[in-house]
C-alpha cells in the first residue's frame, strides 16, 4: 500500500507539471513577439536594455516556449524519465529564483509565466513555482515510478513531432498573428466598453500626510489627527493606498498633433482603419505597396485611415519618403501599440469602436478583396468565431496523432506480449492463472576485485540507488569472502541479497584457507555461486566436488546459483547441449524435487566470459530453452517452468534489454559490469523496459 501511494504521488506531481508546462509553453509559443517584449522588460529591469539584438531575443523566446511545451509533453508521456525530471528541476530552480527576485523587489509587474492568457501577481507566481519545484523534485527522486504511455522504441516519434509542432505554431503566429489572442484588443472587443468602470466598482484610495512644525519640532499628521492652528504647515505628501478597479482597457489614447482624437475614433459611427507601428524605424517596409493600396481603398470608401506610432517625427518623415505614404500620422504609447497587435506594422479595422478585424503586414488584404463596398466585402465583416475551429485544428494536427500513436503502441505491445506467451505455450496458463511467475534475477559476481573498503562503498552505493528506485527483479551481489560480513551490515537484503562466490566441499576441519558453507551462512549471506567455469578451469573442480559443495550449501540454508556452459571448441564442435547436460547430470540432477526449488541455474558460454564477445540473444535463448527442457525431463514441466535460469557472458546495459526480452532468459549473472553501480543499475533497469 505504501509503494502504491508513492507511485500515485509521483504521477500526480508528474501530471501537474506536464499540464502546467504544456499550457505555459503553448500560450507563449503562439505569441512569440509577446515573449520578446517580456524579455525586454526583464533586461530593462536589470539595466541591460538594448544590449542583446531583438533577433537573438526572439529566438530565445521561441526556444524557451518550445522547451517548456516539449518538457510538458515528455513528462505527460514519461519519455526519457530521468533526463526530463532532472531538466525540469533545473528549470524550476531557475524560475523560482527569478520569482523570488520579482516578489521581493517587484522590478516587473507580471512575470509572464502564462503570457497574456493568465495574469498572476509576483507573489502568486512565486507560490506557483514553489509548488511546481516541489513536484519536480518528487519526480526526480523516483523517475521510474512515472508510468509510460509510449514504449521506448517509439518515443523518438513523440519527441520529434512535438518539437516540430510547437516550432511551427511559433513561426506561423510570427508570420501572421497569434493563433489565440488573449489581449483586450482581440477581434470582437468593444474598446469603449473595455474602458468603462462598472457602477459600484472599488475606487482607488489615497492618503495625504501633512508635515507640520511647532517650536522647531516637525511631525507628520493625517486628516484624522490634524492638530490645532498653533502648528505651522511645512509640506504634504499624497500616496495611493489601494489601486481600485482597473478596466481591461485603461491606456488607449491617440493624439494627432496637439489634439486628442481618442474619443472621435472609438465613438465614430462606421469604419476606421488603424495602421499600427510601435516603432517605424524597426517596421517591416516590404509590404508598403499593399498598405498604400488599402489606404487608397479607404479613401474611396470615405473611411478614416490613420497610422499610429510612438516614433519621432524624423522616423515618420523617413517612412513617408521611403514608402510614399499619404495617410495621416498619429502618436500613442509604444507599449499600447505592441499590445493592440503583434505585428510591426499591423492593420486594425474598427467599426463603432469594436475591433472588426486585424492583419499582420504579411497577410494584408489583396486587390481582389478591395473591389466591393466595405460594408459588403469580407474585409468589412467580422470573421465568424474561429476559436472552435482552431481548437479542432490543434486536435487534428497534434492531439489526435499522439493519441493514435499511443493506442497503436499499446496494441502492439499487447499483441507482442500475447505472441511471446503463445510461442512459449504459456498463454492459456496465464489466462487461467494456473502458472506462478518465476523469479527474475540480476546477480553480480565481483570475482577477485575490490578491497574491503572499496567493496563496502560499492555495496552501499548499489543499495542506496536501488532503495531510491525500486528494481523490477531480484538483485544479488556475490562478493569475495572478506566482504561478506561487512557488506551484510550496510545493505537491505529485502532489496539487495548477498551471496558468496564459492564455498568448500568439506563441512569443517583442517583445511587451511577454505571457507565452509556454514561460515558463509553465518555472515548473513543467502546465496552461493558454484560451478563457475573459472573454478572448473583454474582449480580443477570436478562434478563430484561440485556435487558435495551443492549438498553442503543446501544443508546450511544457502540457495545455489549453479553455473554451466561450453568452451569455444565445444561450441564449434556443436557439443554445447551434450556438455551442459553432463555438467548438470554430474552435480545437481541428483537433488530431490524439494531441494531443486533452491537452485538457480546460470548458463555461461565460456567463450563469452570476459572476452567482450556475447552470445546473440537467439543463441542464449536457444540454450536456455534446451536447459529448461532437460530440467523438465528430470523434475517435470511445472518445476522447469518455476526454475530461474540466468544468462552470463559479457551482459551489459546496451544488450541486457534484448537478452531479457527472450521468454526463457530470467536475468543475468554479471561480472565486470557489476563493479560499477551505474552499469549494474542499467542492466537491472532492463526489466523495466
Amino acid at each position: 500500500m505504501r509503494e502504491v501511494l508513492k507511485t500515485v504521488i509521483v504521477n500526480v506531481c508528474r501530471l501537474l507539471l506536464a499540464l502546467t508546462f504544456i499550457f505555459s509553453g503553448f500560450v507563449k509559443a503562439i505569441d512569440p513577439l509577446g515573449s520578446l517584449y517580456k524579455f525586454g522588460d526583464y533586461l530593462e529591469a536589470v539595466g541591460l536594455q538594448g544590449t542583446i539584438p531583438d533577433g537573438l531575443l526572439l529566438l530565445c523566446a521561441i526556444g524557451l516556449s518550445a522547451l517548456e511545451f516539449t518538457l510538458g509533453i515528455l513528462m505527460l508521456f514519461a519519455v526519457r524519465r530521468r533526463l526530463c525530471s532532472r531538466v525540469t528541476v533545473v528549470l524550476m530552480v531557475i524560475m523560482t529564483g527569478i520569482t523570488v527576485w520579482l516578489a521581493g523587489w517587484n522590478p516587473v509587474k507580471d512575470c509572464g509565466c502564462f503570457g497574456d492568457a493568465v495574469k498572476l501577481t509576483n507573489v502568486e507566481s512565486l507560490v506557483k513555482n514553489i509548488v511546481l519545484l516541489t513536484c519536480a523534485v518528487v519526480t526526480a527522486v523516483a523517475p521510474m515510478r512515472m508510468k509510460r504511455f509510449i514504449s521506448k522504441s517509439n518515443q523518438w516519434i513523440v519527441v520529434n513531432y512535438t518539437v516540430l509542432f510547437i516550432l511551427a505554431c511559433s513561426f506561423w503566429s510570427l508570420w501572421t498573428l497569434p493563433v489565440f489572442d488573449f489581449r483586450p484588443y482581440h477581434i470582437g472587443a468593444n474598446i469603449r466598453k473595455g474602458m468603462e468602470i462598472p457602477p459600484g466598482a472599488p475606487q482607488p484610495k489615497f492618503e495625504t500626510t501633512f508635515i507640520l512644525q511647532k517650536n522647531g519640532v516637525k511631525k507628520e499628521f493625517t486628516l484624522d489627527n490634524y492638530p490645532d492652528s498653533t502648528w505651522e504647515f511645512v509640506d504634504s505628501k499624497t500616496r495611493q493606498v489601494t489601486e481600485g478597479y482597473v478596466p481591461p482597457i485603461h491606456d488607449f489614447s491617440i493624439e494627432r498633433g496637439d489634439s486628442d482624437i481618442t474619443r472621435s475614433i472609438i465613438d465614430s459611427k462606421g469604419y476606421t482603419f488603424l495602421l499600427i507601428s510601435p516603432y517605424l524605424e524597426r517596421a517591416d517596409d516590404s509590404d508598403f505597396g499593399d498598405i498604400n493600396q488599402v489606404y487608397d481603398y479607404a479613401v474611396d470608401q470615405h473611411v478614416p485611415f490613420y497610422c499610429v506610432t510612438s516614433s519621432s517625427m524624423r522616423a515618420i518623415s523617413h517612412w513617408q519618403d521611403f514608402t510614399g505614404a499619404e495617410y495621416p500620422f498619429c502618436t500613442a504609447d509604444g507599449t499600447l501599440l505592441k499590445t493592440i497587435i503583434r505585428s510591426n506594422p499591423g492593420l486594425v479595422l474598427l467599426k463603432d469602436g469594436v475591433v472588426i478585424n486585424k492583419w499582420s503586414h504579411n497577410s494584408l488584404p489583396k486587390a481582389a478583396d478591395l473591389t466591393s463596398p466595405i460594408s459588403k466585402s469580407e474585409v468589412g465583416r467580422m470573421p465568424s468565431d474561429q476559436t472552435a475551429r482552431k481548437i479542432v485544428a490543434i486536435i487534428l494536427w497534434f492531439v489526435l496523432p499522439l493519441m493514435l500513436l499511443t493506442l497503436a503502441d499499446r496494441l502492439w505491445a499487447w499483441s507482442r506480449w500475447v505472441r511471446e506467451k503463445e510461442t512459449n505455450n504459456r498463454f492459456y496458463q496465464l489466462i487461467t492463472k494456473q502458472k506462478k511467475m518465476r523469479k527474475k534475477i540480476v546477480a553480480g559476481n565481483w570475482k577477485m576485485n575490490e578491497n574491503l573498503q572499496e567493496g563496502v562503498a560499492l555495496a552501499k552505493e548499489i543499495n542506496e540507488t536501488l532503495k531510491a528506485d525500486k528494481p523490477n527483479c531480484g538483485v544479488i551481489i556475490c562478493t569475495p569472502f572478506i566482504h561478506l560480513a561487512s557488506v551484510a551490515q550496510v545493505i537491505d537484503q529485502d532489496i539487495v541479497a548477498l551471496g558468496a562466490e564459492n564455498c568448500a566441499d568439506k563441512e569443517k576441519g583442517a583445511y587451511t584457507g577454505e571457507v565452509s558453507a556454514a561460515m558463509v551462512k553465518s555472515t548473513g549471506a543467502q546465496y552461493v555461486i558454484l560451478g563457475h567455469s573459472e573454478r572448473r578451469q583454474y582449480y580443477h573442480e570436478t562434478p563430484e566436488i561440485l556435487k558435495e559443495k551443492v549438498q553442503l550449501a543446501l544443508a546450511n540454508g544457502l540457495k545455489v546459483i549453479f553455473c554451466c556452459g561450453e568452451t569455444l571448441e565445444e561450441r564449434e564442435a556443436n557439443r554445447q547441449n551434450e556438455v551442459v547436460k553432463a555438467e548438470l547430470d554430474g552435480s545437481v540432477f541428483n537433488l530431490t524435487a524439494e531441494e531443486w526449488k533452491n537452485i538457480v541455474l546460470a548458463y555461461e558460454p565460456i567463450w563469452a566470459i570476459g572476452t567482450g564477445k556475447t552470445a546473440t540473444a537467439e543463441q542464449a535463448e536457444e540454450m536456455l530453452a534446451y536447459i529448461r527442457s532437460i530440467v523438465a525431463d528430470k523434475y517435470g514441466k511445472e518445476a522447469a517452468e518455476d526454475t530461474t535460469i540466468l544468462y552470463g557472458g559479457s551482459c551489459k546495459p546496451s544488450n541486457a534489454a534484448e537478452l531479457f526480452a527472450k521468454p526463457d532468459i530470467d536475468g543475468g549473472l554479471i561480472g565486470g559490469a557489476s563493479l560499477k553501480a551505474a552499469d549494474f543499475k542499467g542492466i537491472i533497469d532492463a526489466w523495466k523496459k
